[in-house]
C-alpha cells in the first residue's frame, strides 16, 4: 500500500513531518543492523575455512602415544610436514615456529606445533624427540608408516618424493613446505606458506585465540 497525504494545508505538513521522521528512523537503523553482524576476521595468511580436506589424523608421537587433533582441543594447532636431514627449510620452519610462541607470550601455552615426517624409514621416534627439543621440548613429532603417510599426505594435500642421493641412505626428500594452522575447536582455517615471518603467523593465531 502506497503513502497517503492529506489534501488539508495543516494536515499535510503534519504528515510529511512524520514521513521525513520515519525515513531518517530506518536510516539511523541501517547502521545499527550492520554493527550487529560478526565482523569478518582480517587473517594475512590464505583462509581456508570450511575445506573439505585437513580433517585429522591419527598417527603415532615421538614417545610412542597414539595421537589425532581431539588431544589439542582449546588450542591453535600448526601442522607442518618436513623430515629431520632436511638442510634448510625445515629447520627455518621450525625456528619460526618456536619464535611464533615466544611471540604469543602468555599464550603461548595454547599453540601446539606437530611436525608430521615424510621420512619414517630414517625419522626414528628417538631420533624425532632430540630433533624436536632442539626447538622447543613441548612440539610434537608424529612418525606415520608408509601407507599412512600416504594418506594424510593426501588428505592434507601434502606433496612429498625421495629424490635418490650418491647412496642409497644418503637420499633426500623434495616436499611441501606450508604450513596448516586449525583454531582450538579443531577446524582447518589458515595455510601459511613458506617463508612467512613469525610476526605474521602469530597475529593470526591472535586473532583464533581470541575468538574462543
Amino acid at each position: 500500500m502506497g503513502l497517503r497525504f492529506s489534501t488539508n494545508p495543516s494536515q499535510l505538513l503534519t504528515d510529511r513531518r512524520r514521513f521525513v521522521q520515519a525515513v531518517l528512523a530506518g536510516a539511523v537503523g541501517v547502521p545499527v543492523l550492520m554493527a550487529c553482524s560478526p565482523a569478518v576476521p582480517s587473517f594475512k595468511s590464505t583462509d581456508v575455512t570450511g575445506a573439505a580436506f585437513a580433517k585429522d589424523f591419527r598417527l603415532q608421537d615421538q614417545y610412542g602415544n597414539l595421537r589425532t587433533l581431539a588431544d589439542f582441543k582449546g588450542k591453535v594447532v600448526v601442522v607442518f610436514f618436513g623430515f629431520t636431514q632436511c638442510p634448510d627449510v625445515c629447520p627455518t620452519s621450525m625456528t619460526t615456529l618456536a619464535e611464533v610462541k615466544r611471540q604469543l607470550g602468555d599464550q603461548g601455552d595454547r599453540l601446539q606445533v606437530i611436525f608430521i615426517t615424510v621420512d619414517p624409514e630414517r625419522d626414528t621416534q628417538p631420533l624425532l624427540k632430540e630433533y624436536l627439543a632442539s626447538f622447543d621440548p613441548a612440539f610434537i613429532a608424529l612418525r606415520p608408516e608408509p601407507a599412512e603417510l600416504e594418506r594424510v599426505a593426501a588428505d592434507f594435500k601434502i606433496y612429498f618424493k625421495k629424490a635418490p642421493g650418491s647412496a642409497p641412505s644418503t637420499y633426500t626428500m623434495d616436499h611441501s613446505a606450508g604450513k596448516y594452522i586449525f583454531d582450538p575447536a579443531g577446524r582447518v582455517r589458515l595455510f601459511s606458506p613458506y617463508g612467512t615471518d613469525a610476526a605474521t603467523i602469530a597475529s593470526d593465531i591472535q586473532i583464533l585465540l581470541s575468538a574462543v
